[in-house]
C-alpha cells in the first residue's frame, strides 16, 4: 500500500487558551489525553488541527514546522483536535493572558525527528 501524504499545506491559524469556554469541561486534557500544565500551557508548544488535516499525516504526536504566524513560528507538536466545523485550520495552545491571534496562509510542514 502506498500512502500519498502531502508534507506542506497552507492553513488558517488561530490561538486558543485552556479554558472551558474555548475547549470543553476538561480544558487541561487534550484530545490525545495529554495533560496541559495549568500555569504555562504555551510552554508545551502544542497545537490542535482540523480533522481534515489528519488525512495528510498531521496526527497526534506529529512534529510540525509553522511559518507565517509571527512570533508563533517554529516547531509545534499535534496534541489536540479542533471541532469538526473547522477545515484547513490549526489552533495554537498559548498562555491564558494571550487572547487574540489569527493568521491566513500559514505554512505547516511535517518534520521528522
Amino acid at each position: 500500500m502506498i500512502l500519498n501524504i502531502l508534507k506542506t499545506l497552507l492553513v488558517t491559524a488561530t490561538i486558543y487558551n485552556a479554558e472551558p469556554n474555548q475547549t470543553d469541561d476538561t480544558p487541561f486534557i487534550t484530545a490525545s489525553n495529554a495533560i496541559i500544565n495549568e500555569c504555562c500551557p504555551g510552554d508545551h508548544r502544542w497545537l490542535a488541527v482540523s480533522r481534515d488535516l489528519e488525512a495528510y499525516g498531521f496526527v497526534f504526536g506529529a512534529k510540525v514546522k509553522i511559518t507565517g504566524a509571527g512570533r508563533f513560528d517554529g516547531i509545534w507538536t499535534v496534541q489536540d483536535r479542533m471541532n469538526k466545523r473547522y477545515v484547513r485550520s490549526i489552533d495554537l495552545l498559548v498562555d491564558n493572558h494571550i487572547k487574540l491571534g489569527k493568521w491566513y496562509n500559514v505554512e505547516i510542514k511535517l518534520i521528522n525527528d
